[in-house]
């Protein structure tokens, strides 16, 4: 007799796009579904999973809400994954759906290929794959130094790479995806909203629906259920590291930046902003304890755009302690960053 696979969804996308806010509003609305997720960070902040414990529930409960950080998922299969799957299978409710969170730095095709392993194989299927883009970065074309100027190079000579890394991760991400959100669409005017659909038509490899959505809300029914099988399809999702025998991510390093005392809102996000321009930080998140205030300062800044927000009271068994994640391509001036962060 053949045991039903339990499926799982994995979100993929940019630094920033908006993967956690489209995981906790799956979360919160699972259409009758048991969830579980699994959150991988790089660095050992985990700020993600902790975003979402705040809103678990019994569709979700925190227990089942699991991070693995400072590790790349398809580089641990036989040590963090494998287990970590086997154990959520393993409880008395296993759940009914798994939603994987990659980090913004992850290419999907790995992770896709580790679904081979026999132990994976047996028990759960990729239902599909989720790409969510920022739709005003991709309207604007900041994955590439000049994306008109590439795609003419490459009619001209196939063998000509100008890809930045980052256009790597994009690229790549969009060409394993089932379903392209572009998220923040509300930021964006409907030129800007064209443009950055023909980026992601101009990437994918097969047609695909790309979804516009704002703060992440979009139908369940649209992104769960698909039942793609993508471990059994990765044919037809051709990346640009397909003839690598293994990956890294040395383009990209992270920083951990434990901030002095209890700071003001301003002054942090005004630090973050500072840090992008002059420094070319690509992420900054973290939690901010403020003087005068009992609640923590949750702060997310994708390049110079930083939101900041309460999320909830600090407890009286933890420290207001305020951290920020810093990730930024390799090279970046650690010293420099913290002496901006700290001063």
């Amino acid at each position: 007799m053949s045991i039903e696979k339990i499926p799982v969804t994995i979100i993929t996308g940019f630094l920033g796009s908006g993967k956690t806010t489209l995981v906790r509003h799956l979360m919160q609305s699972p259409q009758g579904r048991r969830l579980a997720v699994l959150v991988n960070e790089f660095g050992d902040l985990g700020v993600d999973g902790d975003i979402l414990k705040g809103c678990a529930d019994a569709n979700c409960p925190a227990d089942a809400i699991v991070e693995l950080t400072n590790g790349c998922l398809c580089c641990t299969v036989a040590d963090e994954f494998v287990p970590t799957i086997a154990a959520l299978l393993a409880r008395p409710n296993p759940p009914d759906h798994i939603l994987i969170e990659t980090s913004g730095l992850a290419l999907p095709k790995p992770l896709l290929k580790a679904f081979e392993w026999p132990d994976l194989r047996a028990r759960i299927t990729v239902d599909g794959v989720i790409a969510v883009a920022d739709a005003e970065a991709v309207a604007d074309g900041r994955f590439a130094h000049d994306l008109a100027a590439i795609a003419r190079q490459r009619l001209d000579d196939n063998s000509v790479d100008h890809d930045t890394p980052l256009g790597e991760v994009f690229e790549d991400q969009v060409a394993c995806a089932d379903i392209v959100i572009l998220n923040k669409a509300d930021l964006v005017d409907p030129a800007q909203l064209a443009r950055a659909r023909e980026a992601v038509q101009a990437e994918s490899p097969r047609a695909i629906p790309i979804v516009e959505a704002t703060e992440g809300r979009v139908d369940p029914r649209i992104v769960l259920g698909i039942g793609a099988a993508a471990e059994n399809d990765l044919a037809a999702r051709p990346t640009h590291h397909d003839s690598h025998d293994a990956h890294d991510h040395d383009d990209f390093e992270t920083l951990v930046i434990t901030l002095p005392g209890d700071s003001s809102a301003e002054a942090i996000i005004a630090a973050v902003e500072t840090i992008a321009r002059d420094h070319g930080v690509l992420r900054a998140k973290g939690y901010v304890a403020i003087a005068g205030k009992p609640m923590r300062l949750l702060v997310q800044g994708v390049g110079s755009r930083v939101r900041a927000q309460f999320d909830r009271p600090w407890r009286a068994d933890e420290a207001r302690q305020s951290r920020l994640v810093v990730i930024g391509e390799r090279g970046i001036d650690h010293a420099a960053i913290t002496a901006v962060m700290t001063g």
